[in-house]
């Protein structure tokens, strides 16, 4: 098992039986270092299906006060593959994190976030 970190959509219990075929369990955590924010989503079907053209995302900021609230969950490799299916018609990419709690888990950032996140941390 490995672990995953939503702040967004992947919490969603229709949204986790669609991509896993069940319902996660999971516990609170925060991603450090990050604050909230939002994309807009141009994939026509990946709107249609979600119902909203707006979606979560998070934005690296590197400081200490900064975090997100979220859930991590525990996922097989093949749910980790559904997960990465059902995240790419919004561009989102997957990464790796260090979490409040100390564990490393796996977490999906926009593109638009993504390269900024490296760029900070490059640094």
């Amino acid at each position: 098992m490995t672990l995953l970190f939503s702040y967004g959509t992947l919490q969603e219990e229709r949204v986790q039986l669609s991509t896993f075929g069940r319902r996660l369990s999971g516990e609170r955590d925060a991603l450090p270092g990050y604050e909230p924010s939002t994309v807009q989503i141009e994939d026509a079907g990946f709107v249609a299906s979600s119902g909203r053209a707006h979606h979560a995302s998070v934005v690296f900021t590197g400081r200490a006060d900064s975090r997100v609230a979220g859930m991590v969950f525990e996922v097989t490799e093949a749910e980790l593959a559904a997960a990465d299916r059902y995240e790419a018609p919004a561009a989102y990419v997957r990464t790796q994190v260090r979490l409040e709690s100390g564990r490393e888990a796996w977490l999906y950032l926009h593109v638009s976030s993504a390269g900024r996140a490296a760029e900070a941390m490059k640094t």
